[in-house]
């Protein structure tokens, strides 16, 4: 029940502005404890070793801190637990946001105000906008959203179906330990300085952790497409060459399916970067293609959602 309540919420509601989000929290907590490290931590191995416990606090502190939330409510009431849970695991699911954040760079670029749609774009990704054409803007919205349609929907998503079938866990501690992870990364899961030590073990966790959901989100797309092989040879062909294992993969499944080109050189901070193409260029990338990439993550979500469900209900009393 909770999970399709969660699903429910994020549809219609998403993150409400203003509102507190657990990824604030951590963002707060990873912030000061990476300033202190780094602080008092001056040579390479002691920030690797400060990186295993800031990971370690919190990711297992995370998973730790919603199962006693979800556990404190149930001793108050049961339906104040279910909606604790279902409250805290929209906030794990980022569907809305994604198509929210593609929307707020599509409706100026739309309109033909370029200089607002960069300026939009720089709120959602690290590359340099300012100087981008309608073209890289849009494949710049795509490839945002065909890499976090993993990390930050179904990732989410399958942690806290695991968690779900694990006898008093329930789905909120998985799901919000994998968003620790994942926030944990973003943050400072960087091979640049000052965070090239202190990162390194946030970001290969994050790597080993979606993994599996990565490679299960391909198939899903893959068979979704109505042409498995073919999407798995494109993936077979370009993703193994991009230097991250997972975003590589997500993002050529998408691109094999709609028939576009990712990839080529981004500009970070002046410099630039040349990533792998992904997929052949059949067609040029337009709005509707990342509609259609919107629109398959959903159905990629609801069909997980809908054996997830399917699962639970056949397995016996698991409290």
């Amino acid at each position: 029940m909770t999970l399709i309540i969660a699903a429910i919420l994020d549809f219609l509601i998403g993150d409400p502005w203003g509102w507190p989000h657990p990824v604030q929290v951590m963002g707060w907590i990873i912030s000061r404890l990476t300033k202190f490290w780094l602080r008092i931590c001056q040579n390479s191995i002691t920030q690797r070793i400060a990186g295993i416990w800031l990971g370690i606090i919190l990711i297992i502190g995370s998973g730790c801190i919603g199962w006693l939330t979800v556990q404190i409510a149930g001793w108050l009431h049961p339906i104040l637990a279910i909606v604790i849970e279902s409250i805290i695991l929209a906030s794990c699911f980022a569907l809305r946001s994604l198509r929210t954040a593609a929307t707020d760079v599509l409706q100026p670029l739309i309109a033909g105000n370029l200089s607002v749609a960069r300026q939009t774009l720089s709120n959602y990704v690290g590359r340099d906008t300012q100087n981008l054409s309608e073209a890289e803007i849009l494949r710049a919205v795509l490839e945002t959203v065909t890499e976090n349609a993993t990390d930050a929907v179904m990732a989410p998503l399958f942690y806290a179906i695991v968690g779900a079938c694990i006898p008093n866990l329930g789905a909120v501690p998985l799901a919000l330990a994998y968003k620790a992870s994942s926030t944990l990364d973003s943050m400072v899961g960087y091979k640049e300085a000052p965070y090239t030590y202190l990162g390194w073990f946030c970001a290969r966790l994050e790597d080993y952790l979606t993994w599996l959901p990565c490679r299960l989100t391909v198939i899903t797309l893959a068979l979704l497409s109505g042409k498995p092989l073919f999407v798995w040879r494109i993936c077979r062909r370009d993703a193994i060459l991009d230097p991250s294992p997972n975003s590589g993969w997500s993002e050529c499944a998408y691109a094999a399916i709609l028939g576009v080109q990712m990839g080529g050189i981004n500009w970070y901070r002046g410099v630039a970067k040349e990533k792998p193409f992904l997929g052949d260029a059949i067609y040029p990338i337009t709005p509707t293609t990342i509609h259609q990439a919107l629109q398959l993550t959903r159905y990629s979500f609801l069909l997980w959602l809908g054996i997830a469900i399917a699962i639970l209900f056949c397995l016996p009393n698991r409290s």
